[in-house]
């Protein structure tokens, strides 16, 4: 599992990655049709993501489908709004670091960035 600190790096290194696991295709040439992200939060309070393309939607992966189909496509071709695509992210999705490598969807209550991050989720 790869994290990175941005929404952008995530979706660069899935862009990167599909294409190593298709030799067959280019980046003009690349059909995709799904699209996945995953957003966590570390035990310091730090965000990280991940994503992951696929050439089918009805392969699974390690994070949520996000977008598919045309939107799939257009995120891979670079074409989208990284504001817009955090705005769409479910926050009751976000896994919460508990020990290091270990994540849940509630954060730890023994830390204070677990403490906060629990306030704010009840306040919803």
């Amino acid at each position: 599992m790869s994290l990175y600190a941005t929404l952008e790096e995530a979706i660069d290194a899935a862009r990167e990655l599909f294409l190593v696991d298709n030799p067959e295709l280019d980046e003009e040439s690349a059909s995709v049709s799904q699209l996945n992200i995953q957003k966590y939060i570390l035990q310091d309070g730090d965000i990280m993501w991940q994503a992951e393309f696929f050439a089918d939607d009805s392969e699974d992966g390690e994070c949520l489908p996000m977008v598919s189909g045309e939107a799939a496509q257009s995120v891979f071709d670079g074409d989208y709004d990284e504001i817009e695509l955090r705005q769409e992210w479910i926050e009751e999705n976000t896994l919460h670091e508990w020990d290091e490598g270990e994540f849940q969807l509630e954060p730890p209550l023994d830390t204070e960035e677990g403490q906060t991050a629990a306030d704010e989720w009840d306040e919803r």
